[in-house]
């Protein structure tokens, strides 16, 4: 678990590091807005990933405007089936943010499943995981929930704990994502603890990918 974050926010710049953001379908979506976009101002390469669920909430479009490069929506590539792109994107990465981490992408990851593009990202990573959790309270207390943030957290993934307060459910508890700034902080602090990785950053700028498109997994 992570500490809170102190008065004297981290400002060290991140240039030569490479971010790999996957957001999940929930309300607090709109939280990794800022997330990415600081994270671009520090000078750190952001590559955003989507889930199905998530593009109810943010569009994709969004991303890719704060990141300036192609948001990841599928495994699929009609037009390139040469290229892997999970494979291709975690082995650049200096660090993978999940936020907001649903439960479903929690219990996914505890359990080895890749069934879609964010599931396989994580199982093929090859840097940090952080994990910021946003549920409903009842879901976050809930001791299958709590196992898998256990297991998660015993195999070195970082889980940066959410806040109590008020919730998108109307109800009042445990679940609330933590503050765009408290994450910042984190991956600040992960990134800046070993130098980039010597890999060239990828080149996924133009449209976001899957726009226009449909039948895609995300």
């Amino acid at each position: 678990m992570t500490t809170p974050r102190s008065e004297s926010p981290d400002t060290r710049r991140l240039d030569g590091y490479e971010v790999l953001v996957a957001v999940c379908g929930g309300i607090a979506a709109y939280k990794a807005c800022e997330v990415v976009s600081r994270l671009v101002q520090r000078g750190a390469g952001v590559t955003v990933a989507m889930s199905k669920a998530a593009t109810r909430f943010v569009g994709p479009v969004t991303f890719q405007a704060l990141s300036g490069r192609r948001v990841l929506l599928s495994l699929w590539h009609p037009e390139d089936a040469a290229r892997i792109e999970h494979i291709t994107q975690t082995g650049a990465a200096d660090l993978i943010l999940v936020a907001p981490a649903t439960a479903n992408i929690i219990g996914k990851l505890a359990a080895g499943i890749a069934d879609d593009l964010v599931s396989t990202m994580l199982i093929s990573a090859a840097s940090p995981i952080l994990m910021a959790p946003s549920m409903n309270d009842r879901m976050w207390g809930h001791p299958m929930v709590q196992r898998n943030i256990k297991m998660l957290s015993d195999h070195d993934v970082r889980i940066i704990p959410p806040g109590s307060g008020w919730l998108a459910c109307r109800s009042v508890g445990a679940g609330r994502l933590a503050e765009p700034a408290d994450i910042l902080d984190t991956v600040v602090s992960t990134l800046t603890a070993h130098p980039p990785k010597s890999v060239p950053r990828p080149t996924g700028s133009g449209p976001a990918q899957g726009e226009g498109r449909s039948g895609e997994w995300g």
